[in-house]
């Protein structure tokens, strides 16, 4: 299957570091080779860049390495195909608009029964059946609450509700964020942390490279970072519960 990586800051931060790691999973440290993408919120905007190619081979993540991108909601994919061929239109994440909000998700997992009715509001552009679960969500979440944005707290109820409808056709570990919030569900593995004062250094797994993030933070500065698997290992990182939804903000893990 493929594998997620996020981050939810309360301040513009860069995700260099921990995808220098996750990028070698796409290809070189596991087999994750069928494409990877990545989307940086910017207020209201989107940065979205993917790829089919391995991102152990790609040049666009070669750039994002080389030239950070300060973000507070991030989501990244590396993709080991299960439904639809190896193109562009079937690399995670996805991106849509609803209620005047880009809306980006990245999927993990297999449904091969998930064939539910879309009304034609939101319509899959590829032929997976993550971007076909992801214009479901939406489209509920239109015919629920009508035109106005719910609040935080409406919002995560229903995604819990419509992540466990999903859950039963098969593996459903999820990752949505509207730029504001990033909503992270389980099925199987996924695994978070939070960094905040006073900072150490974090070594990675999957390359013999370490940061001391006290030398690049403020005390006041504080990041989560979720992923399928750890991606370093001298920190100390939770696991999530099957069926369990976690909603961050600012850097915190709202529900736990």
């Amino acid at each position: 299957m493929c594998q997620l990586l996020g981050m939810n800051c309360n301040t513009p931060t860069d995700i260099v570091f921990s995808f220098t790691g996750f990028a070698l999973r796409g290809g070189q440290t596991d087999e994750h080779q069928d494409g990877w993408g990545i989307a940086f919120f910017e207020g209201a905007g989107v940065r979205h860049l993917v790829d089919h190619q391995a991102a152990i081979r790609s040049p666009l993540a070669e750039l994002i390495k080389a030239h950070p991108i300060k973000s507070e909601n991030v989501i990244a994919h590396i993709r080991k195909a299960t439904q639809g061929k190896v193109a562009l239109e079937n690399c995670h994440p996805f991106v849509r608009e609803c209620w005047g909000i880009n809306w980006v998700f990245a999927h993990n997992g297999d449904l091969p029964e998930f064939m539910p009715e879309l009304n034609g509001q939101f319509l899959p552009i590829g032929n997976t059946d993550s971007e076909r679960a992801f214009c479901y969500i939406l489209q509920q979440l239109r015919l629920r609450f009508g035109t106005t944005p719910p609040a935080l707290s409406d919002l995560s109820r229903t995604l819990k509700e419509l992540c466990s409808e999903i859950a039963a056709f098969g593996t459903f570990n999820m990752m949505l964020s509207n730029g504001s919030a990033l909503f992270v569900h389980c099925s199987t593995h996924m695994h978070y942390l939070i960094r905040q004062f006073p900072f150490n250094t974090a070594h990675l797994s999957d390359q013999d490279v370490s940061i001391d993030f006290s030398s690049v933070t403020t005390p006041k500065d504080r990041v989560a970072v979720i992923a399928t698997q750890p991606l370093t290992n001298n920190e100390s990182w939770a696991a999530f519960g099957s069926g369990e939804l976690k909603v961050f903000v600012d850097g915190a893990c709202l529900t736990n």
